[in-house]
């Protein structure tokens, strides 16, 4: 929404104050609202609404920056809303932007599915999926691209969806398939870049070679791709996407296991995925990403392990973090979990924090690299700078099968700022997303006890408890990250002890 002057011709309308509204749609989230300060600053004191400042905003054809907010109601304020009398500890309906279908953005934009293994052995799956994530990384470090996210993608592996649909589902323009095919040592990548509106074949082509051969495979289809879509791509761009992070096949090999691990059920299998990470590094010692990694299972163990790492694990732990930031100085992906990790890890809120602005900065289309942001700006004190890392996470990955660690970031960073009601409906939205989600359901009772709801606080803590019997408000603080403002850190713990949480 814009208030500004328009120009009316015969019907027609036009002129600065259309384009500045047409502008601000694409930054509104899925069924959300965005304003410019025109707006805000007319509206701002006269409703019930808590505006987010999404900053200065600059935009194609626009020669000035425009402050944007995003507003933001309590239920209360709506008097539909059920009572908390009423409201009863269920599920929500699925989360508002996994389901609904996407407006184009302004860039082309562009999914790569999962390819299928041709191959004879189906082990070999961890492998294509491996070199999808690789193009769709190499891709997205193309800045005139918009690439959804691979765990937004791969929410379609191993089904039959028509083209058009995925498109509508992920507001992408062009969707690139293919296949592998390997047989010994001999590699045969197939891919076909098609337009999602209209269902046409725009390109296809397939590569053959050896399988030390992959990385140069990779960066052929990744060039072949970003030329159908954008024939004026930059040549340095292209170079740049195309720089790969080892040259180490062996070390490759072991990073995508120890991924596949991690991506796959990163609370209980954090320590074989250390195992394979520790491996590449064994083979490539310059392998930044691996680092980062590495890092992040130290990470998994402090939050999620029966056992807390000792002061020995934790170190190392930073020490990975550290050397990821060094070797991995221009990898998004490295720069983004080395920060997240070093934050939690030693407490370095503000050396993490620009690990993951750079991140976010070498790639701007990196789920990962916005997703850690938003924590990281929790933890320094911003809970709204994080609501909108956030909510550009879900953006480029509105499908993410991991979409419950940015639905309980946004839970999280409601509760900091005191909007309770706003957190419990995050927190549900995440444990819809995933079943077994412990951080959700602490969350929503620590909000419950804090809205001054405490029979769904003390049912919440039970979910909790039955879902995770051990449970413990000191098993809590040893895992606790370094929130710079203790008022955070206070309110969350009287929140779960007031709501039932065992000593």
């Amino acid at each position: 929404m814009h208030l500004g002057d328009i120009i009316v011709d015969d019907g027609d309308l036009y002129g600065d104050g259309v384009n500045v509204a047409a502008r601000l749609e694409a930054e509104a989230p899925e069924g959300g609202i965005a304003v410019s300060r025109a707006v805000h600053d007319v509206v701002a004191g006269r409703l019930k609404a808590t505006f987010t400042d999404l900053g200065e905003l600059m935009f194609k054809n626009i020669d000035r920056p425009v402050r944007a907010f995003r507003p933001v109601w309590d239920a209360a304020d709506f008097p539909a809303a059920p009572s908390p009398a009423t409201t009863t500890v269920q599920p929500p309906a699925a989360p508002l932007v996994a389901d609904a279908l996407l407006p184009l953005p302004e860039k082309p934009s562009v999914v790569v599915l999962p390819f299928q293994n041709m191959s004879d052995d189906p082990e070999q799956e961890y492998f294509v999926d491996g070199l999808v994530e690789d193009i769709t990384s190499a891709l997205s470090c193309i800045r005139q691209l918009f690439v959804i996210a691979r765990s937004s993608a791969f929410t379609y592996k191993g089904r039959t969806v028509d083209i058009r649909q995925i498109g509508r589902e992920l507001g992408v323009r062009y969707v690139l398939e293919g296949s592998v095919r390997k047989a010994g040592t001999r590699l045969r990548i197939t891919g076909q870049l098609i337009d999602a509106e209209s269902g046409a074949h725009l390109w296809a082509n397939h590569f053959d070679g050896q399988l030390n051969e992959v990385f140069e495979l990779q960066d052929r289809i990744t060039a072949n791709v970003a030329g159908a879509l954008e024939p004026h791509l930059q040549l340095a761009e292209i170079k740049r996407a195309q720089r790969k992070a080892t040259a180490d096949l062996g070390a490759y090999d072991y990073y995508l296991r120890g991924l596949s691990l991690l991506i796959s059920d990163y609370e209980t299998r954090w320590a074989e995925a250390a195992s394979m990470f520790r491996k590449a590094l064994g083979l490539d010692p310059e392998y930044g990403v691996a680092y980062a990694m590495a890092a992040m299972c130290v990470y998994h163990h402090k939050m999620h392990g029966v056992v807390a790492p000792t002061e020995a694990e934790i170190a190392d732990g930073v020490r990975l973090a550290r050397l990821a930031a060094v070797k991995g100085a221009q990898d998004a992906m490295a720069l983004a979990y080395a920060g997240s990790a070093l934050t939690y890890l030693a407490g370095d809120v503000e050396g993490g924090l620009r690990l993951t602005e750079r991140a976010c900065v070498l790639n701007p289309n990196s789920f990962a690299a916005w997703g850690c942001a938003g924590w990281n700006r929790l933890h320094a004190g911003d809970p709204e700078a994080a609501i909108a890392d956030f909510l550009r996470a879900l953006r480029l990955s509105p499908r993410d099968g991991d979409v419950v660690a940015l639905q309980t970031g946004i839970a999280r960073a409601h509760f900091s700022a005191g909007r309770y009601d706003e957190a419990v409906v995050w927190s549900e939205r995440a444990i819809s997303s995933r079943a077994d989600s412990k951080v959700a359901r602490r969350i929503r009772a620590a909000a419950y006890a804090q809205a001054g709801r405490m029979d769904e606080a003390q049912r919440a803590i039970a979910d909790l408890l039955a879902l995770d019997p051990e449970a413990r408000l000191v098993r809590r603080r040893s895992s606790a990250g370094p929130w710079q403002r203790p008022d955070d850190y206070d309110r969350w713990f009287d929140g779960l002890r007031r709501a039932g949480m065992p000593e």
